[in-house]
């Protein structure tokens, strides 16, 4: 198949190479609900998403509902998500989203984004998981995963996940952006890995037009410069 020409028609190709590849990709982070979606993925800041898992049961028994968590006390907070990092700044934020959901919005976790962004500790990328995997609107996560590989798909040149959402967004159906997003993160989990993609057994290659400049062949021809240089004379000490 000859490759997508222009970054709309290889965004297209993408969205259906994924489909097949992955038809069952969803959400790592355990929950039952919108509140313990935010909550799981406020903890997955700098944080594996198995961890946020064993540490989200006892979080989740504990605080069932925004309402207990936006009155609970920080220091037991704390020793509840410490193994996730980052655990005092997480406490606080997630003593503070509930206390505003309270506040703001009767208990109930909003469904917009610009309500979302306004809740401590939640940014577009937290907001548009829950918005897209929990209610079902149009939301397009950005984390390192997406934005690695839409650079190297040639969807993007940006660097600014606000940015690389937008040129997703203006190229894929709104229907399409979160699972899109999900896609895009199992595949660099499982084949495009940031320091050595498996270009030879991805489903992509065909459509990638960065296929094969991170494979190892492109390693092994940088060595005879530097076996060379290991063979030139060395200064007289």
């Amino acid at each position: 198949m000859a490759r997508p020409r222009g970054a709309k028609a290889r965004a297209g190709a993408v969205v259906e190479a994924l489909a097949e590849l992955y038809p069952d990709a969803h959400c790592a982070l355990d929950h039952t609900n919108a509140y313990e979606l935010l909550v799981a993925t406020i903890l997955s800041a700098q944080c594996t998403d198995e961890r946020v898992n064993m540490v989200t049961p006892s979080v989740f028994a504990r605080y069932p509902t925004p309402a207990d968590l936006a009155v609970a006390d920080p220091d037991e907070l704390e020793g509840l998500v410490r193994s996730t990092g980052f655990f005092r700044s997480k406490a606080r934020n997630l003593i503070g989203m509930a206390q505003a959901v309270e506040e703001r919005f009767g208990g109930k976790i909003p469904t917009e984004l610009d309500d979302f962004v306004t809740l401590p500790g939640v940014g577009r990328k937290t907001g548009n998981v829950v918005r897209s995997v929990w209610y079902g609107l149009p939301g397009l996560p950005v984390d390192t995963h997406v934005t690695r590989l839409s650079q190297r798909l040639k969807l993007t040149s940006e660097d600014d996940p606000v940015k690389i959402e937008s040129d997703l967004g203006a190229m894929v159906p709104p229907a399409e952006w979160g699972l899109l997003s999900l896609r895009l993160i199992e595949h660099g989990r499982q084949v495009c890995d940031a320091r050595k993609p498996r270009c030879d057994a991805c489903g992509l290659a065909g459509i990638c037009p960065s296929a094969g400049l991170y494979s190892s062949s492109s390693n092994a021809r940088a060595r005879p410069s530097a076996r060379r240089a290991a063979k030139s004379p060395r200064s007289a000490p």
